[in-house]
Formats: structure tokens, C-alpha cells, sequence
């Protein structure tokens, strides 16, 4: 089934994956003035797998993935405020500046992380949708990973798991073909990722991450599975991070011809000629967007800026304790 997309659409992708472009590139900026510190690793480049996704499911359906959780966490709902302030290990931040870039979390926005455990949050996202099942709800849980999890052994297990239990639950791989900097030729002799679910008889799919459209039909068919208790699907979302691993990355493993390549498909300008094609929006509505994108993110650093640091008496709070067996002492 194809499905046809329309005015309202378009320009909400071209929004959501220009205000994350636009968060992340600043993000870039402020890292290099130290503004912000630590591990950073930047979605540019795979903004059509957010967008798409959120087209797809509805609000209270959840959402979990690995470190590179900006763009994700920001089309999930989280405002730009949040999200900047925990950059900047503010108070303010979406995990009150105890998270920093790796681990966003919103409770109300069903957003679990930020994980910084290679795969760990696949075992996790199972876990959320076994709750949402033992609950009788009819929400599911996206749960995404890169290419490099793929090789962990807590994927079998759970795939194992969630086949057997018919959880809700759609594994997403976003496969940017670099894990780090290996490649996916170097450390697998299966390159198709969706192939893995072939081993569990799960539904498994390649779907093109550059294409807000594809993203979505690939997830609305998962999702409809999902919530008839048809259990699982693996999809292998191929897209391209235009910038390193993380902010120490020079990618130098990687051609510059193979990076301009890609770049002649980035999802952002592809949606917009879609949306000047179509005569979606004049020239001046595109720019009223671009504006108001622009104002976001500038008075995200404003706010940031202007946030307090945690107090020191943050430390101790947040923290899982038990009386019995106590893991800090007064």
C-alpha cells in the first residue's frame, strides 16, 4: 500500500528535519567554543528517519535509541530549550544537566533515552513494550540502534524474546554504514541488517532513510502489525551521517566523492523541491519557516545560557537506592 502524502505533511517535515539540521549545526558551532563538553554525537544527515517516524505513530507511542538521540528526542517532542540546557549540563535540561548530549529522557514525552551502552537499549525496548502489553494498551515502542549494535548478542536474545511474546515492538536500524569508523563490509558477512530477523521468522524490511515517505510506509506497516498483536518487526533504515561519529571524528575513513554523493541526497532540500513542485508554500512561507527555525534554536542557547548550573545537593538525588543494601553512605 502506498500511501498518499499531502500540503500539511510535507511542510512538517520540512520544519521538524530543518529545526533539527539547524539545532545540530549550532550544537557544532558551541561544541568548538566549549560551550559544550563530553561525548556529542550529531544526527545530521539522518533527519528523514525522525520525520518520517513521527508521521507514522501517535503521541503516546514510545521511543528509545542509542547516543545520537538529538534529532530524535527534539521530533518526539522535547523542546529545543530542554534539549539545549542539558547540552550545556544546565538544570533546565531534559535530565535536569545530569545527561548531557548522550542521554536525553522525557517521561511525559514517552522519549526513554539516550543510552550510551553499545545496544543496550534494545533489551530495554522490549522491556517497555512487554509493560505496555501487560497493561492491555495498544501503544507500541520504537526502538532504534545503529549498525554497530547490530553485533551485540543482546539483539538475539531479545529478538528471541519479543518473537516469542509478540511484543509490540519495532526494531529500527539505522544504518549509516559506519560503526564508528569501521564499515559495514568489514565486520559482517551479512550486509542486508534486516536479514537478522530471518533467523527468528520476524517481518524484516530495508527501507531508504532518505526519503521522509519511505521511512513512514515502512513504519506504519510495522506499527499496524504491532498494534493488531502480530508482534515485531526489524526495519534496517538506511541513511548517511554527514559528519563524524562524534564531534572528535575527522571521518577520514571515508571518500570525499562518497560524502558529496550523499549529499546530493539530503532529505531537507529533496522535501523542499517537493514542496516548491507541489506549490505547497511560497517563497515567502518557506522563509517565514526558516525564520521562525532560526529564532528556535537562537533562543534554545539564549536559555540555555542564561539557565543555572544543578546545585552540588543534585548529586545525591535521582539515584536508585535501597534500604537494605545501600549503595551510598551518609
Amino acid at each position: 500500500m502506498t500511501t498518499t502524502f499531502g500540503k500539511e505533511t510535507y511542510l512538517y517535515w520540512y520544519e521538524i528535519m530543518l529545526l533539527q539540521r539547524k539545532f545540530e549545526e549550532k550544537t557544532g558551532q558551541l561544541y568548538g567554543m566549549q560551550k559544550i563538553r563530553g561525548f556529542c554525537h550529531l544526527y545530521i544527515g539522518q533527519e528523514a528517519v525522525s520525520a518520517g517516524c513521527m508521521t507514522a505513530i501517535r503521541d503516546d507511542d514510545n521511543m528509545i535509541t542509542a547516543y545520537r538521540d538529538h534529532g530524535l528526542a527534539i521530533a518526539k517532542g522535547i523542546s529545543s530549550r530542554e534539549c539545549m540546557a542539558e547540552l550545556y549540563g544546565k538544570a533546565t535540561g531534559c535530565t535536569k544537566g545530569k545527561g548531557g548530549s548522550m542521554h536525553f529522557f522525557s517521561k511525559d514525552k514517552k522519549f526513554f533515552g539516550g543510552h550510551g551502552i553499545v545496544g543496550g537499549q534494545i533489551g530495554l525496548g522490549a522491556g517497555i513494550a512487554f509493560a505496555e502489553q501487560y497493561k492491555g494498551s495498544d501503544a507500541v515502542t520504537i526502538c532504534f540502534f545503529g549498525d554497530g549494535a547490530a553485533r551485540q548478542g543482546i539483539l538475539h536474545e531479545t529478538f528471541n524474546m519479543a518473537m516469542t511474546w509478540k511484543l509490540p515492538v519495532i526494531f529500527i536500524c539505522e544504518n549509516n554504514y559506519y560503526a564508528m569508523g569501521t564499515s559495514v563490509e568489514r565486520t559482517s558477512n551479512v550486509l542486508d541488517i534486516y536479514k537478522f530477523a530471518d533467523a527468528y521468522d520476524m517481518p524484516g524490511d530495508s527501507v531508504d532513510g532518505m526519503r521522509p515517505e519511505a521511512v513512514h510506509e515502512g513504519i506504519e506497516r510495522a506499527v499496524r502489525r504491532a498494534r493488531n498483536g502480530e508482534g515485531p518487526t526489524l526495519l534496517e533504515i538506511k541513511t548517511y551521517r554527514y559528519k563524524g561519529h562524534s564531534m572528535s571524528d575527522p571521518a577520514k575513513y571515508r571518500t570525499k566523492e562518497e560524502l558529496e554523493e550523499y549529499k546530493e541526497k539530503d532529505p531537507i532540500e529533496y522535501v523542499l523541491k517537493v514542496i516548491q513542485e507541489k506549490k505547497y508554500a511560497s517563497v515567502a512561507e518557506i522563509e517565514a519557516i526558516n525564520d521562525k527555525v532560526k529564532a528556535e534554536v537562537d533562543d534554545a542557547v539564549e536559555f540555555a545560557e542564561n539557565s543555572p548550573y544543578p546545585d552540588v545537593s543534585e548529586v545525591y538525588k535521582d539515584i536508585y537506592t535501597d534500604e537494605n543494601y545501600p549503595f551510598i553512605m551518609d
